[in-house]
């Protein structure tokens, strides 16, 4: 039997053997029962009445192994401690897999509501049809379908058999919040218990029989090439079985050790072609952002016309460097070429793109390429890219092709980076300059806006350019949510040979920095208290339209005055405490923050942040409070320190010492409420980072009456 395609998936709806599953897309058209469903499919319930879902996205920390079942639980009507969780790999069957944008659950709520409640129905309908009563009769319940009238009970597993023979149904009735049982409690994370114990299986704790190990030398200048290399001092080191070229800017060292391949790396002696960017620096970069500036730039929102708005001119400059994603687990991959397939055990945020771009590097089919996706520790947006995957899939077939495998079982090969190799060899957050200005009226208040943002493109530079010269992330990132009469929105696209990646927050860290740090200027200018100075111009209910997504400017104005009144904002300070409030809308979400400091020789010491959200409905309360508190302290870490810098076309920072993460003493507490909603969920995993380091530097100017405009703060 020939396996199904997608659109064969989508109208299919039958059994695998004696189990049922049910499919991410939900079928409209019954095919006959011997037709065979593909594990890959959201939910399995087999006779011993075990419930298995499957979980199509990268699970790197922030909960999605919980949330997305939590899910599909609550509408099936399952018993919660009877679930079982299995991550998907790449597979056609679950459309886009990319773990990133905050999109997990917000953009499969809907399906995975629906999953549920189809299979809830068949069930009901199974149980009808084995009791003889009306299906109005019969009712789902933990796990089990429950006949009113006669208290009969059958659990899911002994229906599995009839249900798998029944249509499934297109249109399902879906539970009302009020009902849930699952959704909105606070169930604690399913893998935590293998993390502390030691059994969780991160990238780098693969192990595969056989394996050896590589490390590539890679050519430092960014843009160069391999000229030559003498491997003769890289094969006397002990077991070290491979030395060869590996695409055109690296060596690969193999071993049968992680520390025989780096030896034999360190020994290595490489002639490099440092290529046309051997003089760049980050000056030369800077100065580039300055000269595009004098560029027309792509609207991207405009009220009224700025260029008529008369009264006092307010004029600022900011800039943010590049930055570096910096997670704690380096990049790995390891892969296993078998002559005409290739399988992968990657960390990986996108496993079908995984599979593309190592199937063109190899030669191969993407269906003779399997990626199994295992955890994280931390993205941030790197594994977006598949450098490492592709990397671990050249190296294994380098080995296959030269007979150093292992027999039948192919050549398996794991790629292990170095802090300084992830942190050197990277994709970085684009460095930007911005340029805002505003004008005032008689009494201060604001009745112009204009911020034109000038930064490079990562898609574009990814060879992927959005529409009219916009970077295709800014509609979800920029927005400008204050009901103003005249504003102007605008990009200018520069060009940058330093690589570019997706970073937690993108280009709504540059947007929300400039922008909100801009305000605090003008209320200052005003003698305005700043979050009065906010809850003015957000003080008429407005729907904004910024490209596909409409702005409420009364769920802004109800997350700031959520935020002010658990923060105390009108209560005074103790001596030598300060704060700063800053908002923001991104990933359908809006967000405001509070930041109480002091400062200690010179330096700014964060003691409190105070956490207000709206992002509709809450899945799991307690995933939703670790998610905002971990992108606090990686906005900390990108507000205090992070920068990295180009010399003489090299990445300068190499470890943790001169790119430093927040450390745990210096990490304030941290109180997240969150804003009671029906709305369906939107993202949470990025938009808690943007507010942050204007809040900061508005506490740091109610302090010193120093205004910083531009990041780190302490560089």
């Amino acid at each position: 039997m020939s396996p199904l395609n997608r659109r064969e998936f989508v109208v299919v709806g039958v059994a695998a053997g004696a189990g049922l599953v049910i499919g991410f897309y939900l079928p409209h058209k019954r095919q006959a029962a011997k037709e065979f469903f593909s594990p890959n499919a959201y939910l399995r319930i087999t006779p011993d009445n075990k419930v298995t879902i499957v979980v199509a996205r990268s699970e790197m920390g922030q909960g999605v192994r919980t949330a997305l079942p939590m899910i599909l639980a609550e509408e099936l009507e399952a018993d919660w401690k009877q679930i079982e969780i299995e991550q998907a790999g790449a597979s056609t069957l679950y459309g886009d897999q990319t773990t990133g944008g905050s999109a997990s659950v917000r953009t499969t709520w809907d399906p995975m509501r629906k999953a549920g409640a189809a299979a809830r129905e068949m069930l009901i309908s199974a149980a009808a049809l084995t009791w003889g009563v009306p299906r109005s009769g019969c009712v789902a319940q933990s796990g089990y379908i429950v006949h009113g009238a006669s208290n009969r009970r059958l659990s899911y597993g002994e229906l599995v058999g009839k249900a798998a023979t029944l249509p499934i149904p297109a249109d399902v009735p879906l539970k009302q919040s009020k009902d849930y049982k699952i959704v909105g409690q606070r169930l604690a994370r399913v893998d935590t218990p293998a993390k502390v114990k030691g059994d969780a299986v991160f990238g780098i704790d693969f192990r595969l029989p056989g394996v050896k190990y590589a490390a590539l030398s890679r050519c430092p200048t960014i843009g160069g090439k391999v000229a030559s290399f003498d491997d003769r001092d890289s094969r006397k080191v002990p077991r070290v079985r491979y030395v060869g070229k590996i695409g055109d800017a690296a060596v690969a060292v193999v071993a049968d050790s992680v520390w025989g391949a780096m030896e034999g790396r360190r020994v290595l002696n490489v002639n490099w072609d440092d290529g046309p960017n051997k003089d760049l620096n980050t000056a030369a970069v800077m100065e580039s952002l300055k000269q595009a500036a004098t560029k027309k730039g792509a609207s991207l929102y405009s009220a009224g016309d700025v260029s008529k708005a008369q009264g006092r001119h307010v004029k600022a400059e900011y800039q943010l460097p590049f930055m570096a994603h910096a997670p704690m687990e380096p990049g790995n991959c390891t892969a296993n070429f078998q002559g005409t397939t290739c399988e992968l055990w990657a960390p990986t945020q996108v496993p079908q793109d995984c599979r593309d771009s190592v199937a063109q590097a190899i030669g191969l089919d993407p269906d003779g390429v399997k990626v199994n996706v295992t955890l994280m520790g931390g993205g941030f947006g790197r594994r977006l890219e598949h450098d490492y995957a592709v990397e671990a899939a050249l190296v294994s077939k380098a080995l296959h092709d030269a007979k150093l495998g292992d027999g039948n079982n192919g050549a398996p090969v794991k790629v292990v980076w170095t802090r300084e190799d992830d942190m050197r060899f990277s994709t970085y957050r684009p460095a930007s300059l911005h340029q805002l200005s505003a004008v005032l009226d008689v009494a201060g208040w604001p009745v112009a806006f204009s911020h034109r943002i000038i930064s490079p493109s990562i898609s574009a530079q990814k060879g992927q350019p959005g529409p009219n010269g916009i970077d295709p992330d800014l509609p979800d990132e920029a927005a400008f949510v204050y009901a103003l009469p005249n504003v102007s929105l605008e990009y200018v696209q520069a060009e940058t040979p330093v690589p570019l990646g997706w970073m937690r927050s993108v280009y709504a860290l540059q947007a929300g920095f400039a922008g909100e740090s801009f305000i605090d200027e003008l209320a200052t200018a005003a003698g305005k208290d700043p979050l009065e100075y906010r809850l003015h111009m957000l003080a008429k209910d407005q729907d904004i339209q910024y490209f596909t997504t409409t702005w409420h400017t009364g769920r802004m104005r109800g997350v700031l005055q959520l935020v002010a009144e658990k923060a105390g904002w009108k209560n005074p300070l103790p001596a030598g405490r300060f704060r700063g409030v800053a908002c923001f809308a991104c990933f359908s979400s809006y967000v405001a923050e509070v930041v109480e400091i002091s400062m200690e020789t010179n330096a700014p010491r964060v003691h409190r942040v105070v956490v207000a959200v709206d992002c509709g409905q809450v899945v799991n309360p307690s995933i939703l409070e670790q998610q905002i508190q971990g992108g606090i302290v990686f906005a900390l870490t990108n507000a205090l320190r992070a920068k990295i810098t180009i010399e003489k076309g090299r990445v300068v920072e190499g470890n943790f010492d001169d790119y430093a993460p927040l450390r745990m003493d210096e990490t304030p507490a941290v109180e997240v409420y969150a804003v009671t909603s029906l709305e369906a969920p939107t993202g949470i995993g990025e938009p808690s980072v943007p507010p942050l380091a204007p809040a900061l530097c508005s506490a740091i100017y109610a302090a010193t009456k120093k205004r910083i405009r531009a990041l780190p703060i302490l560089s």
